[in-house]
């Protein structure tokens, strides 16, 4: 009995070595779960070609769009546990199983962690003709106002609405929250002043902030962004808001039963791709800031998410639709 448990093991792990070897030998698939052209693309196609050359495979591009992320996951959760195919995820992933009455999938067992890429803030922004010059300003006016002032958002459930519900809920302010069907319109009243601010994404503010149309206040990460054109803007936990944190992320997921060896090579491979000159100057622009490690604090880094944004949503009684 013993033998045959000692040579079971090491066929075991003779195959283990042998998928490992040969792994990968053929295309891997990165599934966007999102439309083209927006941050998690951008991200997706940036680091697909660092981690083509150290894999020495190509990496296609799958973008899914639709359902609050939902249909991109889900097409993870029924792929094969082979290591070629992937999901870029993002704030979405943690709070969908909050907002969502149902998900076609099981968030804590279809999936298997591979590694955080990085975290970007939200910046709130107002219009340039907006009488708050700084977030103090703002804040002040928030307080003596409850229930006076706005924010807008590209969308029930989205970063920059729970943002703002995280905002009330710390600061202590009744800011009213005016959903829109995408980030475009969003900030087309905030800039017309119909909207008092917006905790809006970097991406989605930078040229509109360049242009002089929208004023930036603070950055809503615990500390102050790295990126060049963010660096002097204040945090919001600095500006009278201790504690506070809103940031976006981007992370891979692999579907859960993937081998170790497999995900700790795509680890790998992610990790330099992160730190090459081309992959950092294209994602300035997110105001990404790069912080990988392993699957395992990936993981834990999600299960995190999952948790305290549970409780903005329900404290904000944001029901599931």
């Amino acid at each position: 009995m013993f033998i045959s448990r000692l040579l079971a093991g090491l066929t075991a792990c003779l195959a283990s070595a042998s998928i490992l070897a040969a792994y990968p030998d053929k295309p891997i698939k990165v599934i966007v779960p999102f439309a083209p052209g927006g941050g998690t693309d951008l991200v997706a196609r940036t680091l697909a070609v660092p981690m083509s050359d150290s894999l020495r495979q190509p990496i296609v591009i799958d973008n899914k769009p639709g359902g609050s992320t939902i249909i991109g996951t889900d097409a993870l959760a029924k792929s094969a546990p082979d290591g070629y195919t992937l999901v870029v995820a993002t704030l979405a992933h943690a709070v969908n199983p909050s907002l969502k009455a149902k998900l076609p999938y099981s968030q804590d067992k279809d999936f298997a962690p591979v590694i955080l890429v990085g975290v970007s803030p939200n910046i709130v922004v107002v219009s340039s003709d907006s009488p708050y010059k700084t977030f103090a300003e703002f804040l002040a006016a928030a307080k003596a106002n409850p229930g006076k002032l706005s924010y807008a958002s590209q969308g029930g459930g989205t970063s920059a609405h729970l943002a703002g519900e995280l905002f009330n809920s710390m600061a202590g302010t009744k800011l009213t929250h005016v959903p829109y069907k995408g980030a475009g319109p969003a900030l087309t009243d905030v800039i017309g002043g119909q909207v008092d601010v917006m905790f809006a994404t970097a991406s989605a503010v930078g040229s509109l902030v360049d242009a002089g149309k929208l004023r930036a206040l603070a950055v809503t990460t615990p500390t102050r962004s790295t990126t060049p054109s963010l660096a002097k803007l204040p945090t919001v936990a600095e500006s009278g808001v201790p504690g506070y944190n809103a940031g976006s992320w981007y992370g891979y997921f692999a579907p859960a039963g993937t081998p170790p060896d497999v995900i700790n090579k795509l680890n790998a491979s992610i990790k330099k791709g992160v730190q090459t000159p081309a992959f950092k100057s294209r994602v300035e622009s997110e105001g990404l800031m790069i912080k990988t490690g392993t699957p395992e604090d990936f993981g834990n880094f999600v299960k995190a998410e999952e948790i305290r944004w549970r409780k903005v949503i329900k404290d904000a009684n944001i029901s599931p639709d």
